[in-house]
């Protein structure tokens, strides 16, 4: 049971949350989705975190003892223990045949599950000045690995 400072923690964690997913461009038409169904969803949970991603309107929700996976173009919603989450970081900063289009640096959060189950959250950028925020990311995914 949760105190009542526990309770608003909780309840402005969520706000934050959908604070963020409304603030992207590629998630105009998921708005409701994550509105109703995710909100529902998290009533109750102590969010620990979260991450969005720009590029697909996805989204992660750091939990205690897992994560939360939130797809709006599938309508998925998928929790992973902690134990089966790994992260993966790839600096190609340094690389001299990268190719066009590639990302200089990507982050992958994933697990071993069955198939059409596994967790792949990827975030990556292109150019060398957003390495840093992606730096930053990767920082708050290993804390809540590691915690």
């Amino acid at each position: 049971m949760q105190s009542g400072a526990d309770s608003a923690l909780s309840q402005l964690r969520v706000q934050e949350f959908l604070d963020d997913v409304s603030n992207l461009e590629s998630c105009e038409n998921h708005l409701s989705w994550y509105n109703v169904d995710v909100a529902t969803m998290l009533e109750g949970c102590r969010i620990l975190g979260h991450s969005t991603n720009p590029a697909d309107g996805s989204a992660i929700i750091f939990l205690q003892e897992s994560v939360v996976v939130c797809n709006p173009e599938a309508g998925r919603i998928q929790h992973y223990p902690r134990g089966m989450v790994h992260c993966f970081v790839d600096d190609q900063r340094k690389k001299e045949d990268r190719e066009d289009g590639e990302p200089v640096f990507s982050t992958e959060l994933f697990s071993v599950s069955p198939r059409e189950e596994e967790l792949c959250y990827m975030l990556s950028c292109h150019e060398e000045h957003d390495v840093p925020n992606m730096q930053n990311e990767v920082a708050r995914w290993l804390c809540w690995l590691n915690s």
